[in-house]
């Protein structure tokens, strides 16, 4: 994980019903099919950390790596302290941001992804607090003023929580460098909708049992076992509201390690 510069960091839910067509072999869904929105605003901090108009840290403590240095993650990213970064379980997770000087501060809120853990200083002490890229940070501002609301360096904010939104993109598993037939570790990627996962559950070939994987760090799940055979059917469930989502036989049988495969679903 990236050191935090020092320099900037001064350190109901709506209900909604829906009828759900299931397509089996490509998709299984179950649980409350509610919305992570909430419509009300939070008081917390903000710094800012990297360089003034760039992309934050290089990778972060959720392990999405270069990821947050391209699109749709590009300057959409921020460190929360450890009440929202929740061990990593928070890690994709979506919110809203906006800050209150109207001398300076745009009426638009930014909307920022959850990659990384913020240590120490405003980030301790059971505060909520985001330390955000220098872009999202900066996106807050009225136009032009970006350069004056980042000299501030810590700021009060407002927050809530989002839908998450990948545009084109279905959920994709990046299998972890070091993956074996006997040891097995996922990255979720682009999870619309709630963002966050709560558990996972991984199917081999030709078995009807769901083995239930452990969370490792971040957005990290693994499995030990084996030799496990693919290929594989994954199910996640979201951390905030329990909806579950199954892929069948995402991962081939002839899968391999540093691989992306990705799904023909989305929340």
């Amino acid at each position: 994980m990236e050191t935090h510069s020092q320099n900037f960091s001064f350190t109901k839910f709506y209900s909604v019903v829906a009828v759900v067509v299931i397509f089996w072999p490509f998709m299984a869904s179950a649980g409350p099919l509610r919305r992570v929105v909430d419509t009300h605003w939070y008081p917390a901090t903000a710094t800012w950390y990297g360089s003034p108009e760039g992309d934050g840290s290089t990778g972060g403590a959720c392990g999405y790596g270069s990821m947050v240095d391209v699109k749709p993650f590009r300057a959409r990213v921020g460190a929360v302290s450890p009440i929202l970064f929740k061990n990593g379980e928070g890690c994709g997770a979506c919110y809203k941001v906006k800050c209150l000087d109207s001398s300076v501060c745009s009426r638009r809120a930014a909307t920022v992804i959850i990659t990384d853990e913020c240590p120490g200083g405003y980030c301790s002490g059971g505060r909520v607090h985001f330390d955000l890229s220098g872009a999202a940070f900066g996106h807050m501002a009225v136009s032009g003023y970006g350069g004056s609301l980042r000299d501030r360096g810590v700021i009060s904010i407002l927050y809530r929580r989002t839908l998450c939104k990948y545009p084109g993109k279905n959920i994709a598993f990046h299998v972890n460098e070091g993956s074996t037939p006997y040891w097995l570790s996922l990255l979720v990627e682009f999870e619309d909708g709630d963002g966050d996962v709560g558990s996972m559950h991984i199917r081999e070939a030709r078995s009807n049992q769901w083995i239930e994987m452990s969370h490792l760090w971040g957005a990290n799940w693994a499995i030990i076992g084996g030799p496990m055979q693919g290929p594989f059917s994954v199910k996640l469930t979201t951390l905030s509201t329990g909806r579950a989502l199954s892929a069948r036989d995402v991962i081939p049988g002839n899968w391999s390690p540093k691989a992306t495969y990705t799904s023909r679903l989305n929340f």
